[in-house]
């Protein structure tokens, strides 16, 4: 869209604040009425107060939820958590309209992670972060400190031309005013637990996290499996990558090992779907025309491939198939983020045991079921250094079965007992009523 044309479609928007949001929501039903109906930002309103909210994350504990908004809502109808997480808000704020005192209740009432933007009827532009603070989220201003912002990432700053001034702490609430941004600390952090799974895949990589690009620590990444599996090494003729997650840690791979990164697996760039989101039906076709592998590139060698993560197994398998068709004569899979084992309560559409992979079966049994001369994770170990965090600075439940929210926990485990006994899960495991605490 030209410049021109964006200015006219801005000034048809009354006010001088807004939010908006990319998620799909990881609650509530997949048919495509309830995604829509999904569709952030999200608004409520009551005696003649309201509130519009966005967040990154998701909620754990939506049963009690939402039986206390519909006792306080007659007209409430439970669509996803971003719903949820709205009216409560609006709850908490419409008896005194005392923001701190609100974002306090939805902190101390929801298990799970929440990184918040939101608007009051007022025109208040606030943000803040659960006890946790498990999902990114940033503020920053325009050059001439008119304009003020808060993302989830700091490209979108970077592409603005904006400022980078903070990431918000966990259990913060920051406030956007006419002279800048007032911070308040509204309830104390247990521990910090970011994300991990962001540093592997889901952060763009000209973002920064602590201080780093998210593409540097990637290539360390590629670094570390060198020096975690060198006999592998020794028998590969070249590197590939699974693109473009992969593309980072390759340039790691190469760098340590000298090997050749032959860029013979290209991305289609209008197909769009992230395969590991799909139904089972639509994933196979959308990752063969998603990949295209150069067929005389892998002829007769012997292929190292860098992948930022397993989930499924469905992607990789894909690819190796059209590796071997080529006429590859070895294909080992170089994994940056290690094998995941438990599902994610946090965001990550991967929400029961039985759809992963990794939590039924090792490393070697993975390679066999996809087809691989071997599959090679990164340690957790060197993940977290590279991270340049600590492993109490992190949320590894995915790879750990460690969660850090208590409801999380409490369904993680018995939901991997009935799994271990043979029950067969049905959706996510969050969203089951019996194995709410």
């Amino acid at each position: 869209m030209k410049s021109n044309a964006i200015n006219e479609w801005f000034g048809r928007l009354p006010g001088s604040v807004g939010i908006g949001n990319v998620r799909y929501t990881t609650s509530g039903k997949c048919d495509d009425v309830s995604i829509v109906q999904g569709t952030q930002p999200f608004t409520a309103s009551s005696d003649g107060v309201k509130i519009a909210l966005s967040f990154n994350g998701n909620i754990v504990n939506t049963m009690p939820l939402k039986k206390e908004m519909a006792q306080n809502f007659s007209n409430f109808i439970y669509n996803c958590d971003s719903d949820l997480v709205c009216h409560k808000m609006l709850l908490s704020y419409k008896k005194d309209k005392d923001l701190v005192a609100a974002a306090k209740a939805v902190m101390e009432s929801l298990d799970g992670a929440f990184s918040v933007t939101g608007i009051t009827g007022d025109g208040d532009f606030f943000a803040f972060k659960d006890a946790y603070g498990i999902k990114p989220l940033c503020a920053g201003h325009d050059p001439k400190g008119k304009t003020f912002a808060f993302s989830s990432e700091t490209v979108s700053f970077d592409m603005n031309s904006f400022v980078r001034d903070f990431e918000l702490n966990p259990g913060e609430l920051a406030i956007a005013t006419k002279d800048g941004f007032k911070r308040i600390q509204v309830i104390p952090n247990p521990r910090p637990a970011f994300c991990c799974f962001e540093f592997a895949y889901f952060a763009r990589p000209d973002s920064i996290f602590n201080g780093k690009y998210v593409y540097e620590i990637r290539e360390d990444f590629g670094r570390n499996i060198v020096k975690e599996y060198p006999e592998i090494v020794k028998d590969a003729d070249i590197i590939m990558s699974v693109p473009e997650t992969g593309d980072d840690s390759a340039m790691g791979v190469h760098e340590a090992s000298g090997l050749r990164w032959e860029r013979a697996s290209r991305r289609h760039r209008y197909v769009t779907e992230r395969a590991f989101i799909l139904l089972n039906a639509e994933r196979y076709s959308t990752i063969d025309k998603k990949i295209n592998i150069l067929g005389d590139k892998v002829k007769g060698k012997r292929v190292i491939i860098t992948e930022d993560s397993i989930v499924r197994g469905d992607t990789t398998k894909v690819i190796i198939e059209k590796m071997r068709e080529a006429g590859a004569k070895k294909v080992y899979v170089f994994v940056t983020f290690p094998r995941i084992i438990g599902p994610c309560f946090y965001g990550i559409d991967m929400s029961s045991y039985g759809q992963l992979i990794g939590s039924r079966h090792n490393p070697q049994e993975i390679a066999k079921i996809i087809g691989s001369d071997g599959v090679c994770y990164q340690s957790i170990e060197n993940l977290i250094r590279a991270t340049g965090k600590t492993e109490n600075e992190l949320c590894l439940a995915c790879i750990t079965g460690k969660y850090p929210t208590p409801c999380a926990q409490k369904i993680a485990d018995a939901m991997k007992k009935r799994f271990e006994e043979g029950y067969e899960e049905k959706g996510r495991i969050y969203e089951i009523d019996e194995v709410q605490p």
